[in-house]
C-alpha cells in the first residue's frame, strides 16, 4: 500500500499517515457560509482537499473513506438578506427567507465546484439541522466545568483548557490575552472566553434553548456536526490558514472537554491564501471575482473552463501562497490542450508511480504536474490519462465542452491560415520559388491536415490525426 506523508499543522512536521482504521479514513473540512456567491480563494480548500479525497479514496478504497464537508447557515450576512427580502414583501416567515437564501446559494456553490471538478463529500451537514446536537454539547460542557451561563449568552471557559489552549496556532493564552482584539464584555470571565450560544431578538432566527431563545456561535457548529457524522475523534481536519484562529483552536478546545480526550483530529492540513496577480484580492482593486465570475466570463473576459481554474490551483503547493495571474491561465489552456490531443481516444491505464509518489508526499500537485509533463513529452497517453484522473483533470465531464471551443477556435485558425497559404502562394506563382509553400504545407500535413490548393483559393481540412496545437507559430 502507497505510504502518505502529510504535514501535520499541529506538530509542525510532516508524519506518515496512519488511518485510526484503514476501513474506515474519516475527514472534516470546513465548508462556507453560505451568504453569496464563493469568490475563488474560497475554492481553493475544495480543490485541495477534493484532491487528498480522490487520493485516499485510491489507496484506501471508495467504500473505506468518509469525508464531511459543512454548510453554515447561521449567519448575520443570511439574516440580513432575508429581512430585506421580507422587508420588500416576500411571503414567508423570516425562518423560511433564511431557509430559501441558503438553499439558493448552496445549489450556487455545488454547481460552481462541481464545474472545478469537485466531487461531492459523502456528508453534507447544515448548521441548521445539528441545532440540538449542538444545545446537548454545550449543556454537557457547562456540566464538566467548561462552559458557563452569563446574560442569555453561554461562554467556554479557555481557563479550563489553559494547558493546550493555543497549541494548534503556537500561541500561548497569556501572549494571546495580552494581545486580544476580541469584544471584552462586561459577562466574560476572561477576555478570550468565547461563545457558544447567543440570544436572539424575535427579528432574527432562533431556537428555543435551556438558555433562552437563541443561536449557536460559529465554532460550537463544526464540534457537533463532526462528532455526530464521524465520532470524537477522527483523522484529518481540513481548512484554510484563516481559520486555524480561532476557529479551529476553538473546535479543539470544546471537543476535547466535550469527549475527555485530547485528540479531536489526529492531522490538521490547513491550505494557504490565493492572491491575484500578485496583490490580495480585494473589490476596491477590482480584482476580486468569483468562480461563477470566471466560469460565465466577466468584464468583457471570455469564460475559463473550470478544468482551466482546477490546473492552476493544483500548479502550486497547497502550503504555499497561490497567485492567479492571466500567464498560469493561458499556460494551463495550452497544456490542458495538448494533453487532451494526446489522450483523444486512448483508454486510462493506471496512474503513474511518480505521479502517486508526487501526491503521496504531502499532496505534492506541483510535483505530481511536472512527472505528467514528463509522461506527455514519452508519449505516453494512457499513464497520462489514468494520473491526470487522479488529480481530477482530463476528466470526461468537459470533453465536450472542451472539443466544442476548441473546434470553433481551430476552424477560426485553420480559415486565416487558409488566406495565409494563398497569398503565399499567389507570389510564389510570380516569383517562381515555391520555398515557403512548400515548407507551410509541409508543416500542415504533419499536423494532419490535408491542403487542397486551386486557382481559387487554398482549402483546409483537418483529418483523423490532425493535431491542433500543431498550427501554433505557422500564424
Amino acid at each position: 500500500m502507497t505510504d502518505i506523508k502529510l504535514y501535520n499543522t499541529k506538530t509542525r512536521t510532516k508524519e506518515r499517515f496512519e488511518p485510526i482504521d484503514a476501513q474506515n479514513v474519516r475527514m472534516y473540512v470546513c465548508g462556507p457560509t453560505v451568504y453569496d456567491r464563493a469568490h475563488i480563494g474560497n475554492a481553493r480548500p475544495v480543490v485541495v482537499f477534493d484532491t487528498l479525497y480522490r487520493l485516499l479514496r485510491h489507496v484506501y478504497g471508495p467504500d473505506h473513506v468518509t469525508y464531511v464537508r459543512n454548510f453554515t447557515d447561521v449567519d448575520d450576512k443570511i439574516n440580513a438578506t432575508a429581512l430585506a427580502r421580507k422587508e420588500a414583501g416576500a411571503a414567508g416567515t423570516l425562518e423560511e427567507l433564511v431557509h430559501e437564501r441558503s438553499a439558493e446559494t448552496i445549489g450556487w456553490y455545488l454547481s460552481d465546484m462541481g464545474a472545478l471538478g469537485a466531487v461531492e463529500p459523502d456528508h453534507m451537514p447544515r448548521a441548521t439541522e445539528y441545532i440540538p446536537q449542538m444545545i446537548a454539547m454545550i449543556e454537557d460542557l457547562i456540566a464538566k466545568g467548561h462552559a458557563y451561563e452569563a446574560e442569555g449568552h453561554v461562554l467556554f471557559a479557555v481557563d479550563s483548557w489553559r494547558e493546550h489552549y493555543g497549541e494548534l496556532s503556537g500561541r500561548s493564552l497569556d501572549d494571546m490575552i495580552a494581545g486580544a482584539r476580541v469584544e471584552v464584555a462586561p459577562y466574560k470571565r476572561n477576555p478570550m472566553d468565547f461563545v457558544l450560544w447567543k440570544p436572539s431578538t424575535d427579528e432574527l432566527p432562533g431556537w428555543d434553548s435551556p438558555w433562552g431563545r437563541g443561536r449557536p456561535g460559529w465554532h460550537i457548529e463544526c464540534s457537533a456536526m463532526s462528532y455526530e457524522l464521524l465520532g470524537e475523534t477522527f483523522d484529518i481536519h481540513g481548512g484554510g490558514n484563516d481559520l486555524m484562529f480561532p476557529h479551529h483552536e476553538n473546535e479543539i478546545a470544546q471537543s476535547c472537554c466535550a469527549h475527555g480526550d485530547d485528540t479531536f483530529a489526529k492531522v490538521w492540513m490547513h491550505n494557504e491564501m490565493l492572491q491575484v496577480e500578485g496583490k490580495k484580492m480585494s473589490k476596491s482593486l477590482g480584482n476580486f471575482f468569483t468562480v461563477h465570475d470566471l466560469l460565465e466570463g466577466h468584464d468583457g473576459e471570455p469564460p475559463v473552463p473550470g478544468e482551466v481554474i482546477r490546473f492552476v490551483f493544483l500548479s502550486t503547493h497547497y502550503r504555499k501562497p497561490m497567485d492567479w495571474t492571466e500567464k498560469k491561465r493561458q499556460e494551463a489552456e495550452a497544456t490542458l490542450r495538448k494533453w487532451r490531443g494526446l489522450v483523444d481516444g486512448v483508454e486510462a491505464g493506471k496512474p503513474s508511480e511518480a505521479v502517486l509518489a508526487a501526491l503521496a508526499d504531502d499532496l505534492n500537485t506541483a510535483g505530481a504536474i511536472t512527472e505528467m509533463h514528463k509522461l506527455a513529452a514519452a508519449g505516453d497517453a494512457a499513464s497520462l490519462k489514468g494520473s491526470a484522473g487522479l488529480l481530477g483533470l482530463l476528466l470526461p465531464m468537459w470533453d465536450e465542452a472542451f472539443h466544442s471551443k476548441h473546434k470553433q477556435k481551430d476552424l477560426a485558425a485553420l480559415a486565416r491560415l487558409e488566406k495565409q497559404l494563398f497569398a503565399i502562394r499567389q507570389a510564389a506563382m510570380a516569383s517562381k520559388d515555391f520555398t515557403q509553400v512548400d515548407a507551410m504545407k509541409a508543416a500542415l500535413t504533419d499536423a494532419g491536415v490535408e491542403v487542397r490548393m486551386s486557382k481559387e483559393g487554398v482549402e483546409l481540412i483537418p483529418g483523423p490525426q490532425f493535431n491542433a496545437p500543431m498550427l501554433e507559430g505557422l500564424e
